[in-house]
C-alpha cells in the first residue's frame, strides 16, 4: 500500500504506523543522496513554515530552516510575539494557520504542540516537548541504518542516563515501532512509565521488539548502539547535584563500551554535550563537582565509536523528509 502523510501533524511517533515511519526514513535517506549531488528540490515551493522556539536550540532550528529552504519554502522565525503571553495557543494557532502551510513547535509541554495542531489547520511539527522529540528519533535510526550493519530488527539499542526524558520515551517507541531490541539502562528512580513500557511491549510484540529496563550496567551487552543524553534537561538546571549523585555511576566511558563485547558499536547523542570543560557550564560543573565531563567522557566522545556529528547533520535531512511528506507540492 502507499503511504501518503499529506497533511498530517508530526507529534510522536506513536501516530505513525511501522511502514509510514520507513517511508521517511527512505525519503530522508534519497534527500541526503540529492543533496551530496548538488540536486536542488522544489518540493516546498510556494510554501511558508514558521518557526516557535520556547527552547534554545542548535539543530532543530538550523535544520528546519535549512531544510525548507533547500526545497524552496519561506521560512520565519517568530520570537517576540505575544504567543502564550498576551494571547492563547487557540488564538495564536488560528492566526498562524491562515498564514503558514507548516508550523513547528520546540517547547515544554506536549499539550501546547497537541493544541497547535488541534486549531491551526495545517501539519504541525514537534522539535522538542517535555514528552517527545520524534524528529531527533528519525536521525538517531537513519544513523543507525548506516553505521550498523544488520537490519533494524536484528539490532539492539540501549539508552544509558535519565530514561524518563523525551529521549528515552520516544527511543523506546521508536525501537517497538521498528522492531529493534531496547534496554534502557538508567538508576531506578529515573525509569520511564509504566504505563509508556507496557504500551510498547505490547505493540513489540507484533514487531519483534524487546523491551529491558534495568539498573544492572550488564544492560549493554550486546549492544550494537549505546545512546545518552544530558543528565540534567532545560528546565532542571537546579537539579545539577542531585543528578550527578544518582548518575555518576552510568557515564558512558571507555570501560561500558567494553562491557558491550561489541568492537562495532556506535555511540550516540543528540547534542549538546558535556564531554569536556569547554563549555561555561561544563567548566562550572568542574568548578564545583571535580568532574572533567558528565553523561559521557571526551574520550568516547572523540573515539572511532562516536557518529554524533553524522547524528546531527542527519536531522536535516531527516526534518525535511517530514516537511516534504506533509506539506510537499
Amino acid at each position: 500500500m502507499a503511504v501518503n502523510l499529506r497533511g498530517r501533524n508530526f507529534l510522536t511517533l506513536k501516530d505513525f504506523t511501522p511502514d509510514e515511519i520507513h517511508y521517511l526514513l527512505n525519503l530522508a535517506h534519497d534527500l541526503k543522496r540529492k543533496k551530496r549531488l548538488g540536486i536542488k528540490g522544489k518540493s516546498l515551493e510556494g510554501k511558508n513554515i514558521v518557526l516557535l522556539f520556547e527552547k534554545t536550540s542548535t539543530r532543530t532550528r538550523c535544520a528546519f530552516e535549512v531544510g525548507a529552504m533547500d526545497e524552496g519554502a519561506g521560512v520565519t522565525f517568530l520570537s517576540n510575539s505575544q504567543f502564550g503571553k498576551k494571547e492563547s495557543v487557540e488564538d495564536t494557532a488560528i492566526v498562524l494557520g491562515r498564514m503558514f502551510d507548516g508550523i513547528e513547535f520546540r517547547g515544554f509541554k506536549q499539550e501546547t504542540v497537541e493544541d497547535l495542531a488541534k486549531y491551526s489547520g495545517v501539519p504541525v511539527w514537534n522539535g522538542l516537548t517535555d514528552l517527545y522529540h520524534p524528529t531527533q528519533v528519525l536521525a538517531d535510526v537513519m544513523t543507525i541504518q548506516e553505521y550498523v550493519h544488520k537490519p533494524l530488527n536484528q539490532a539492539k539499542l540501549v539508552y544509558v542516563g535519565d530514561a524518563r526524558n523525551n529521549m528515552g520515551n520516544s527511543l523506546m517507541i521508536g525501537s517497538a515501532k521498528l522492531g529493534m531490541d531496547f534496554t534502557a539502562v538508567a538508576p531506578k528512580a529515573l525509569w520511564p512509565s509504566e504505563d509508556l513500557v507496557n504500551e510498547m511491549r505490547e505493540l513489540g510484540q507484533n514487531t519483534g521488539c524487546h523491551i529491558e529496563i534495568t539498573d544492572d550496567l550488564d544492560g549493554v551487552k550486546g549492544a550494537d548502539a549505546i545512546y545518552t543524553d544530558v543528565w540534567v534537561s532545560m528546565g532542571e538546571e537546579d537539579k545539577f547535584e542531585e543528578r550527578i549523585a544518582l548518575m555518576k555511576d552510568y557515564q558512558v566511558n571507555m570501560d561500558l563500551l567494553k562491557r558491550t563485547g561489541n568492537p562495532d558499536v556506535i555511540f550516540l547523542h543528540c547534542l549538546p554535550s558535556f564531554h569536556d570543560r569547554n563549555t561555561s557550564i561544563g567548566e562550572d560543573i568542574y568548578q564545583k563537582f571535580g568532574l572533567e565531563a558528565m553523561e559521557v567522557t571526551d574520550e568516547v566522545f572523540r573515539s572511532k565509536h562516536s557518529r554524533v556529528f553524522d547524528e546531527a547533520e542527519n536531522r536535516l535531512h531527516t526534518i525535511k523528509a517530514v516537511m516534504v511528506a506533509t506539506i510537499g507540492n
